[in-house]
């Protein structure tokens, strides 16, 4: 059987996807029993080499790692104070590449999620076994739908390449509001404005924040629907360099 390899950076419009032609150690798998075929790549991170094992196809969109990730992974690695002490929760998990990474990289308290399908939640378990990691928590959540957890107190969301289709954004808008206003303060919790240190070049960030790296161009109206939508319903979008965005409650700018 042969199978045709595709490669998801041929989305995108970046002078620097000749970085993810990569990672070209590729394996291919068949589920005899479900004829469902998938492909076994070794993927470079920070400092480390993930094997990652990828759907060649899935109905949701969830079978492919995607460029955005390497870019975020090397972004988090330079602002690493973003994400030390913090209780995360990853939306649109996919394959998990990011949050093993993660987890590895700082041994992180990270939470994957995505569609409410158990293929990806087994194919997430499978890449944490594959790289000599415990199963990362995950949680099964289509957008919009009701939240499984109903008192979420994770204080950062991450997600990378997410608004690639725009029928879902009032969704994924209405996942991000509940999650950033469901979560309690507590005394140990620390309100920071967003700002940039220019000596250390650090970003602080807003105690919730949503952070979220988009490395796919979209249409200008297209991105106007999604900002435009977070702002309505009293969301906050900061672009913090190397297209990462923050966004947080309006008005969370309260300092210690």
């Amino acid at each position: 059987m042969e199978i045709a390899i595709f490669s998801p950076s041929s989305l995108f419009f970046e002078e620097d996807d000749d970085d993810n032609d990569n990672h070209i150690h590729t394996s291919v798998e068949e589920n005899a029993e479900t004829q469902e075929t998938y492909v076994e790549r070794k993927h470079q991170f920070p400092g480390m080499e993930l094997i990652i094992r990828e759907f060649s196809f899935h109905q949701l969109n969830a079978n492919l790692l995607w460029p955005g990730t390497f870019a975020f992974a090397e972004w988090l690695v330079q602002h690493r104070s973003c994400i030390e002490g913090r209780r995360i929760i990853e939306l649109g998990s996919g394959t998990g590449a990011l949050a093993i990474f993660l987890r590895k990289s700082y041994n992180l308290d990270i939470t994957t999620s995505d569609y409410d399908d158990q293929e990806i939640m087994e194919n997430i378990a499978h890449n944490c076994s594959a790289n000599d990691l415990p199963v990362i928590p995950h949680i099964k959540h289509t957008w919009g739908d009701k939240f499984p957890n109903s008192d979420p107190d994770w204080d950062l969301i991450i997600a990378s390449d997410i608004l690639l289709y725009v029928k879902q954004y009032p969704n994924l808008i209405q996942t991000i509001s509940f999650l950033l206003k469901s979560y309690k303060h507590s005394d140990k919790t620390k309100v920071s404005p967003i700002r940039n240190d220019e000596t250390h070049g650090d970003v602080v960030l807003p105690w919730p924040a949503f952070l979220m790296s988009w490395r796919r161009r979209i249409g200008k109206e297209d991105e106007s629907i999604f900002f435009g939508g977070c702002e309505k319903v009293g969301l906050e979008v900061k672009h913090i360099g190397s297209r990462v965005y923050c966004i947080s409650l309006i008005g969370n700018e309260k300092s210690n």
